[in-house]
């Protein structure tokens, strides 16, 4: 009797295990079915908007010390209208060099190989056409965080005899809306015809649930091309950003409207009709209207966190130089890789690039005096953007219609004007850290050209030569590269984060890294992507908001 109920026992326990077995399968299928079905609705909201995507490319070669470092690069910027598909329109002026110009010094010269853009656009989808289970079989591994959101994850990969299914890798599915978000593998195994690279692509939580392409990292250590017998390694990162950039003008300038009857014209006065002040509000219109024009594309940050600090540091350099400009000088970044910085009138433009790999505060300091050094000049502002009918042109001319570009006079000039800023601020004492950045961008200058291909503004280095500040180089200690002592210059991606919904820049808080070794110094290089992962709060409920006229 005690063992048949001994055996009933056991046999109601593995009972209870086969269905706690069959609700976890149900559940995980019901997880990857969700996901199919937000997958599509998010390819359907993807058509909807026309974002910038930037991809930038490092080749690499073996070195003894430093094991991998950048030989050469290419660079695309172009805008994606989702309506049409993944193919993106170009911004650059046709100048060769780019990611479609073919591999320098990669390959022979019997053979030309190019990397096209929408080849790494592509990898915003799994597959935006036959994600299902028809075609990919789907086997759970796990549940992660990634940052504050946790995922249930899976393997993917196609179904024997489905050839028109290609991705295989890893899906990481957010557990409240199962969306995607972020998936790592490839589209196929590389042929002689064609070549699939790894990537691992990241999705933010941007807009009514909706998880929408940010990043993607690609990278090749080892890959063998077997035509030619010859690897090639490289890293690459492309950016997605501007679904739907803040306005130029803040709603709230809009809806917060107070009526004041007592303001009076101010036609008759004296100080309005100076031709001076007139001549500075000309000026500062074209300038308004070519920023407000640039942020609209996308192309520029509203203004934040980050351009206080920039403001800050030229506030410094104006005060120690007893420095009165008016219009004030403000600043803003632009949200593009390539090293440069220019000046509007008086707003100072720094591109992301810069910013990130800027070791210290002397170093951006420096780069802030060249422009400052521009307006205490009083070079030449093109006034004819004051005239708003120029500002009526598509994205895709931006780069050709708008030119801060300076003369080579100009520019020694400011390098001059710059250094007796510098002299004379509370950056003095600490010069030699700026020369040192100047000496790891001329180390990298000639196997990086595309990384200091100025798009809008003047070259920080041409070729293997620097002509930005040369002379600060000169009482710069050695450049040490194989020790970890000295950080001369930092990776790209490590110190601002943008929100590629709305555009704007936020410094990222990432507690410092003791590096154990040299290698992991990587100035100017591309480093993998891991995004700390968040869910977008409600927005609050819009406030009524009333008129107020005031009367005397």
């Amino acid at each position: 009797m005690r063992s048949r109920l001994c055996l009933l026992a056991v046999f109601a326990l593995a009972l209870g295990f086969v269905e706690t077995v069959h609700a976890q399968t149900a559940a995980l299928d019901a997880i990857v079915d969700k996901a199919i079905v937000r997958e599509r609705e998010t390819v359907k909201a993807l058509t909807n908007y026309s974002p910038l995507v930037e991809t930038y490319i490092q080749h690499l070669s073996l070195h003894p010390q430093l094991g991998t470092v950048p030989s050469d690069d290419r660079y695309f910027l172009g805008k994606i209208d989702l309506k049409k598909g993944i193919t993106p329109e170009s911004l650059l002026q046709e100048e060769g060099g780019g990611i479609g110009s073919g591999i320098k010094g990669a390959f022979s010269s019997v053979f030309s190989m190019k990397y096209l853009p929408e080849g790494f656009s592509q990898m915003m989808y799994v597959d935006a056409r036959r994600f299902d289970r028809s075609h990919y079989t789907f086997t759970y591994v796990q549940r992660e965080f990634l940052g504050d959101v946790r995922c249930v994850v899976f393997d993917v990969k196609p179904k024997p005899g489905t050839q028109s299914a290609k991705f295989q890798g890893r899906i990481w599915i957010e557990d409240e809306d199962n969306n995607l978000v972020r998936f790592n593998g490839t589209y196929g195994q590389s042929s002689a015809s064609k070549m699939y690279f790894h990537f691992d692509s990241w999705r933010e939580n941007m807009t009514a649930g909706f998880w929408f392409p940010a990043y993607v990292y690609v990278e090749e250590s080892d890959l063998e091309y077997s035509v030619l017998g010859r690897k090639l390694r490289f890293k690459g990162q492309t950016r997605i950003w501007g679904y739907n950039p803040s306005p130029a003008t803040s709603q709230s300038e809009m809806t917060a409207v107070r009526v004041d009857a007592s303001t009076r014209d101010s036609v008759d006065n004296v100080e309005g009709t100076s031709p001076v002040r007139n001549q500075r509000a000309w000026q500062r219109l074209a300038e308004e209207n070519t920023v407000k024009r640039l942020q609209k594309g996308s192309l520029l940050a509203p203004a934040g966190q980050v351009t206080d600090v920039l403001e800050t540091v030229i506030t410094n350099l104006e005060v120690t130089n007893n420095l009165d400009i008016q219009p004030p000088v403000r600043a803003r970044i632009m949200l593009t890789t390539p090293l440069e910085s220019y000046t509007i009138g008086h707003t100072i433009v720094l591109s992301r690039g810069l910013v990130d790999v800027l070791p210290d505060e002397a170093s951006l300091a420096m780069v802030l005096a060249h422009e400052l050094a521009h307006i205490t000049l009083g070079h030449r502002v093109d006034t004819k953007f004051a005239f708003n009918d120029r500002m009526l042109f598509d994205d895709q001319q931006t780069f050709r219609i708008f030119s801060a570009k300076r003369d080579k006079k100009e520019e020694e000039a400011a390098n001059k004007k710059a250094e007796e800023l510098l002299r004379n601020s509370p950056y003095k004492d600490k010069l030699a850290n700026a020369g040192l950045f100047l000496r790891a961008l001329d180390e990298r200058a000639g196997k990086l050209q595309q990384l200091l291909n100025a798009h809008m503004g003047n070259f920080m280095a041409r070729g293997s030569k620097i002509e930005r500040m040369p002379e600060l180089m000169k009482s710069a200690p050695k450049l040490e590269t194989d020790s970890t002592k000295q950080v001369a210059a930092l990776p790209l991606g490590g110190r601002l984060r943008v929100n590629a919904w709305n555009n704007a820049v936020e410094l990222m808080k990432a507690e410092p890294v003791t590096l154990l070794s040299a290698r992991e110094k990587m100035p100017f290089e591309l480093t993998p992507v891991f995004l700390n992962l968040t869910r977008q709060k409600p927005a609050p409920a819009p406030r009524t908001v009333s008129t107020t006229t005031t009367r005397k």
